[in-house]
């Protein structure tokens, strides 16, 4: 049985994800501000976490970062669930260490959907698999072992998502995803669900990490009409 924990100062919204992941066969751990969330996941360590932002003390944010900054609980996933809407506050969240963005007011079953989907790629990562120890497409080097994409301008580490998704966009270079098909593909979504904002902030991200100007970028482009492509041109 997986492990959740909801750090999320709103007690209605604490019991509601409790007892509804409950009956979906899940284990919720409720903590009401991001220190006590913390203290509880380093004792417990659980499987994920479903995070507010907008919290007494260390925002949501915050905390976030803290978890990606604690070698105890930095690999863990974190699906942030809150009122704040705005594309910024989703890109925020994302720089964070977001692996997903949902906003209140939420669907039980669709956030059920998220977390199965969060939860099976994570276990999937975590199968060893013969893979390459690097994938080159041009200039571009990713690194298998490291998580770390090299380009003429340099080096970067990558999160796990990213990595998840630059992996695949450069093992299919070439090929035309559309953001459906990525979230299919990269975060085991079924189909029809998800948020393509997802996708293009991750892909934002990434231009910062890897394109030498990511607002004209040259190695994931962006195929109007259509969906995201790594080009094998450089």
């Amino acid at each position: 049985m997986a492990t959740i924990l909801s750090i999320d100062d709103d007690e209605l919204v604490s019991r509601t994800i409790q007892r509804a992941m409950k009956l979906y066969g899940y284990h919720v751990l409720v903590a009401r501000s991001g220190a006590e969330g913390l203290q509880l996941a380093r004792r417990h360590r659980p499987d994920m976490f479903i995070l507010d932002v907008v919290m007494p003390g260390a925002d949501g944010f915050q905390v976030a970062r803290q978890i990606r900054g604690d070698p105890l609980l930095q690999d863990l996933p974190i699906l942030f669930l809150t009122a704040k809407v705005k594309d910024e506050d989703k890109i925020e969240g994302f720089r964070a260490g977001a692996d997903d963005y949902m906003t209140k007011p939420f669907n039980l079953e669709e956030l059920n959907l998220r977390v199965k989907a969060i939860l099976r790629r994570v276990k999937s990562a975590s199968v060893e698999e013969e893979e390459p120890d690097k994938v080159e497409v041009g200039s571009v080097t990713l690194d298998c072992r490291t998580f770390k994409v090299a380009t003429p301008s340099g080096t970067s580490l990558l999160t796990n998502v990213q990595f998840d998704l630059l992996y695949h966009l450069m093992s299919n270079a070439g090929k035309i995803f559309t953001s459906q098909q990525l979230l299919q593909d990269v975060w085991d979504y079924p189909r029809d669900t998800g948020s393509p904002e997802l996708v293009r902030a991750h892909v934002k991200n990434l231009r910062e990490k890897i394109e030498p100007t990511p607002s004209k970028p040259i190695y994931i482009r962006t195929i109007k009409g259509h969906g995201y492509t790594f080009s094998t041109e450089v």
